[in-house]
């Protein structure tokens, strides 16, 4: 029995591998060639295994997208599962209850240093998003779960009148997500200090505490 044992455990050793290699594939892929340009055929050669295989772990190419946002992504910024807003950044609510401009900074300098490997995932699905309604309600849902942890913590500090809370928040979140999505060193004339005093100034004013 444990030999039977042993055996099954690394059969699901290898299954979670397999999975793990058609993700990268994916992202690889949707990288370097677009998503809507990448087939389910070149993602399994990449990954070593066939279109069969694939179509065992993921209905289809969208359902791989799906898995690189809700998986991958909510684990590189640490989201969490979340009964009211599906995911949620328990940190990001502490920041902005707080709304002082020094632990904001603090955050967006910490999130920043992420950007570089949630970019794939980001422009990837933002692309995808353009071609696939499925990965457009996803995406969609997916800032709305980040507008929601701002919007919580206007709550919680009952910072501003009640009717612009949840405008804030889009203004917060749709800001963060472009500039993360699209700048590096030297883009729009601004190096990443003076970006990111910019992006402070600009949340503190938004959604800080005056």
């Amino acid at each position: 029995m444990p030999y039977a044992g042993g055996v099954a455990t690394l059969r699901e050793a290898q299954k979670e591998m397999t999975r793990k290699l058609l993700l990268d594939a994916g992202l690889d892929l949707f990288a370097s060639k677009g998503y809507a340009a990448t087939t389910v055929d070149e993602i399994a050669s990449a990954a070593g295994t066939t279109r069969v295989t694939f179509y065992a772990y993921f209905p289809s190419k969208v359902d791989l997208m799906k898995a690189l946002i809700s998986e991958r992504l909510n684990a590189a910024l640490d989201r969490v599962p979340s009964a009211e807003h599906g995911s949620t950044g328990r940190e990001l609510v502490a920041v902005v209850e707080d709304g002082s401009r020094e632990r904001i900074r603090a955050w967006l300098a910490s999130t920043s240093q992420r950007w570089d490997e949630i970019r794939p995932y980001t422009t990837t699905a933002f692309e995808a998003a353009a071609v696939d309604p499925e990965i457009r309600a996803l995406f969609d849902e997916w800032l709305n779960e980040a507008i929601g942890d701002i919007k919580d913590g206007l709550d919680r500090a009952d910072r501003f009148p009640a009717g612009t809370r949840h405008f804030r928040s889009v203004i917060a979140i749709t800001e963060l997500d472009y500039v993360a999505r699209h700048w590096t060193p030297g883009t729009w004339g601004v190096g990443y200090d003076e970006m990111l005093d910019v992006l402070t100034e600009s949340w503190f004013g938004a959604i800080g505490r005056h």
